[in-house]
């Protein structure tokens, strides 16, 4: 395994970076690896809490969780990936193959589930939507959840960035992308 570029923080953490925590992590769980690397900053950890868009918002929970596993899954952040299926797949109702698909394409069958992996798709390859795609996307979406689809996308190519040059350590038990779809 590759050691993290940055150690995250062990206990006992500062009191302000305690309670960040507690109000990062749902009730007895200890903060992530992630959390605890971010934490060498606090006031970035901060607004990390604010900027991750994982209140309820325009867009549904299985929305988000699609926008967020396709940009962690094509960026190649597996921590970040394996977090989010581990912590909201089985909430957002996927079935094994779809979230194979978020890693390996396929899976999905609904209409508006694959336009929001096509939206991932060109935010990631060619940087924005083309006229096209982006009047296929607004019949679809409201201006209101299309602002949070690429805000979201856009805050998680920051985490991918982040996990994978501190190369942060997968948390134990989280899933790692798939090499195959199920069948």
């Amino acid at each position: 395994m590759t050691q993290p570029r940055l150690a995250p923080l062990e206990p006992p953490y500062d009191d302000a970076v305690a309670a960040e925590f507690a109000r990062m992590m749902p009730p007895g769980l200890p903060p992530i690896a992630l959390f605890r690397q971010v934490a060498h900053n606090p006031r970035v950890l901060g607004r990390w809490r604010g900027g991750a868009l994982l209140d309820p918002g325009s867009i549904s929970l299985r929305q988000r969780e699609i926008v967020i596993l396709r940009v962690t899954a094509r960026l190649g952040a597996e921590y970040e990936w394996g977090v989010h299926v581990a912590f909201f797949a089985a909430k957002a109702g996927f079935t094994p193959a779809e979230i194979a698909g978020t890693r390996l394409g396929g899976g999905f069958t609904a209409a508006d589930d694959i336009l929001l992996l096509r939206i991932i798709d060109a935010l990631i390859d060619a940087k924005g939507l083309d006229d096209a795609l982006w009047a296929e996307a607004s019949a679809v979406f409201s201006a209101a959840q299309l602002v949070e689809i690429l805000s979201l996308a856009g805050f998680y190519h920051t985490v991918s960035f982040t996990v994978n040059t501190l190369r942060t350590p997968l948390e134990p038990g989280a899933p790692r992308f798939p090499q195959a779809s199920p069948q």
